[in-house]
């Protein structure tokens, strides 16, 4: 099975997370943390931070690790790195995405999410939860 390995973005914005659509592929309109491929002689904050630029035309701060998936679709294996990020700035520009929104945690389960997103999901609720 082929074996990918990314970096997501959990971006914070008060109480409000970013999330994002997908337009287009075979995940076309669900929602995930942006992010993308680590390339080679990147380290995870170098790759999410080229990914944020490169998706949204913005720069972000790589603030703390909050989990690794690893999930098996069909046709391959993930492994996703997920950290907790906030905007340097907040003009996004949508390069790769359908739309973003800015959800509240009570919120964050309204949305057609890609699997391996859920589990993060699901830990931030139990993370908000004990705040």
């Amino acid at each position: 099975m082929k074996k990918i390995e990314v970096v997501a973005a959990i971006i914070f914005d008060q109480d409000k997370i970013l999330i994002a659509q997908r337009k287009t592929g075979e995940f076309a309109g669900m929602w995930e943390f942006p992010g993308g491929k680590i390339e080679s002689g990147e380290t995870h904050s170098m790759a999410l931070q080229r990914e944020i630029k490169e998706e949204m035309e913005v720069s972000i701060s790589v603030d703390n690790f909050f989990m690794t998936v690893d999930y098996d679709y069909t046709l391959f294996h993930l492994t996703m790195h997920c950290y907790l990020c906030s905007l340097k700035n907040k003009n996004v520009v949508l390069n790769d995405h359908k739309q973003i929104k800015w959800v509240t945690i009570d919120k964050i389960n309204n949305y057609d999410w890609l699997l391996a997103d859920i589990e993060v999901v699901d830990k931030l609720k139990i993370s908000y939860s004990m705040i």
